[in-house]
């Protein structure tokens, strides 16, 4: 659901990009079908497209707001990508002076890397590759300025977008015009690319880790006990209890650590002035209390079933 056209060669490097990004949400196969439609231009605009999606019970999310161009280093990057069940597929076009790398990741693993020195690489579906590829025989000038290129290559998005709705109308262009040779070119291409994989591989890894953290939480936060016992009181030294455990209670931290586990201790607070050993304490109403009498009972730990 993207187009970007890029121009490398000897005056520079100049890249144009839509902002679209389309979420589909319903039936696989009916899914397939809008698809079809999109890609051989059979829907032509946004409302079409809207229209056709309900018939087939997709929803549809379109946004307009996604930048698919980055300047790395003295290169330009363009990138589309594709979310599958578990890895996100992308393509990306590395382009400065004299020289550009087209790569595909699958994640953060590289699983082709290609080069070349210069030409006009447009990514993008069948449909609105075809339709820019016709529209660049026709307007193109090749001894006109980078600034003109990016105006023409804007327009060429323009146009494109209003023919398919794969292609939004909102865009960005970006220039870079360094000094290198072809040599240099590919010299510094390869350094900007295998920073940038890495800083893409330390971002995977950390929003793994993230995700972990999510997953642990909120399976921690559905243990967290509301109503029963939880364990007796072992010891008490004038308004502090130690409160014994029971089998299936745990005592954790506000990051989901476990502090104490079952048979362990846990310090308590109370005002009351009668508490024996033995008494019980649960959580009835939410509220952490004696079970005799439903005195208060105040600890700094989440309690949380096993």
């Amino acid at each position: 659901m993207s187009l970007i056209i890029a121009y490398i060669g000897k005056k520079g490097c100049v890249m144009a990009a839509d902002k679209r990004k389309i979420g589909y949400f319903g039936d696989k196969k009916n899914l397939r079908t809008l698809e079809e439609e999109l890609y051989n231009g059979a829907i032509d605009n946004d409302e079409d497209f809207l229209n056709r999606a309900s018939e087939l019970g997709i929803s549809i999310k379109i946004t307009d707001d996604a930048s698919k161009l980055k300047v790395v280093g003295n290169c330009i990057r363009g990138e589309v990508s594709t979310k599958g069940t578990f890895e996100t597929r992308r393509r990306r076009i590395y382009g400065t002076t004299n020289g550009y790398q087209i790569i595909e990741l699958l994640g953060s693993e590289t699983e082709s890397r290609k080069a070349g020195e210069k030409g006009i690489i447009i990514f993008g579906n069948n449909y609105a590759k075809q339709l820019a590829e016709n529209l660049i025989k026709r307007e193109w000038k090749s001894s006109q300025s980078l600034r003109y290129m990016g105006e023409v290559f804007e327009d060429i998005l323009s146009e494109v977008s209003s023919k398919t709705p794969t292609v939004g109308d909102k865009f960005d262009v970006l220039m870079q015009q360094p000094d290198f040779s072809k040599s240099s070119a590919q010299k510094h291409l390869n350094i900007t690319i295998d920073h940038d994989i890495k800083v893409l591989t330390k971002f995977r890894q950390e929003l793994t880790e993230k995700l972990v953290q999510q997953s642990v939480a909120i399976d921690m936060a559905n243990k967290i006990i509301e109503k029963g016992e939880v364990g007796r009181v072992v010891e008490i030294d004038g308004n502090m209890l130690q409160v014994q455990l029971n089998d299936n209670t745990q005592a954790m931290d506000g990051n989901w650590k476990q502090l104490k586990g079952p048979g362990e201790n846990v310090l308590m607070l109370t005002e009351s002035d009668n508490v024996k050993i033995g008494d019980k304490v649960v959580i009835q109403d939410e509220d952490l209390c004696l079970k005799k009498d439903k005195s208060s009972l105040i600890c700094d730990v989440i309690l949380c079933s096993l």
